[in-house]
């Protein structure tokens, strides 16, 4: 088993959802936990709860994730493990605006950009660290009704495996989590989608994290706590037209349902 006693954590977007789950069960494996979060009170309060150290603030813009690293290495006395969790969905369709598309691109992939630029050269300096991304399987899929968070999720995988591809023989292990439905407020803001992201069940936040710590142990770069996507992942590399032509099937579905207004 993969050794997190006393392995200095630190969870991005972790007062809520997947992120919670994430830090309370690495803090309750024997990791020294950071928990960050815009949402200051309810980052205090998960802390509190699971004993660990609550940073509030932003983990996205250069300046938000200089602060989080150095003031997580003052605390921790260095970082071992990066979950980047915080993500974001804003904008929808075509009418989905500049803002919007800056927006899901900052904190969906360039705050992973800015976190390794920070970590990984000391990562390689001792050879040893890990990074993980929470992506989606819209970054191995699509997710229909909102090209900036399929496409946000396609980058952040994909900065994930150039990561990967560049670092995993200078000690430093990478890893994607790419889940469809979970409980979470997204889900329950998803409106007509719901149903669609539910299709193979929706996970409790807590299924995710037992997956992400079995993942550790083996290092698999795909965390998958849906199974089926892994599937689905293979017909769309595969069969590439077949699959786009069953998505256009599923969006004009939702379109007569009204699942996309």
């Amino acid at each position: 088993m993969m050794p997190v006693q006393g392995q200095s954590v630190v969870v991005t977007g972790a007062s809520h959802g997947i992120g919670r789950a994430l830090a309370a069960r690495l803090a309750a494996e024997g990791a020294r936990v950071v928990v960050n979060d815009l949402d200051g009170e309810a980052a205090t309060q998960v802390a509190r709860e699971i004993g660990a150290y609550a940073v509030p603030g932003d983990a996205a813009s250069e300046a938000g994730v200089a602060s989080l690293v150095e003031a997580a290495r003052a605390h921790l006395d260095g970082i071992d493990i990066w979950f980047a969790n915080a993500g974001i969905d804003r904008g929808h369709g075509l009418d989905a605006s500049e803002e919007d598309w800056a927006a899901t691109h900052d904190v969906n992939v360039l705050a992973h950009v800015r976190a390794a630029r920070l970590l990984v050269p000391e990562w390689v300096e001792r050879g040893a660290g890990r990074f993980v991304v929470t992506a989606s399987a819209a970054g191995l899929l699509t997710m229909l009704g909102s090209p900036t968070y399929s496409v946000s999720k396609h980058a952040a995988v994909a900065f994930a495996e150039w990561l990967s591809a560049t670092y995993r023989h200078r000690g430093v292990v990478v890893q994607a989590i790419c889940p469809q439905g979970v409980k979470t407020r997204m889900l329950d803001n998803a409106g007509g989608l719901q149903d669609l992201l539910s299709h193979d069940a929706a996970l409790a936040p807590e299924d995710v994290a037992e997956t992400v710590w079995q993942a550790l142990q083996d290092n698999r770069f795909l965390i998958l706590p849906h199974p089926e996507v892994g599937e689905y992942y293979t017909n769309r590399a595969g069969r590439t037209d077949r699959w786009l032509a069953g998505m256009n099937k599923l969006q004009r579905r939702l379109e007569e349902q009204g699942a996309l207004a």
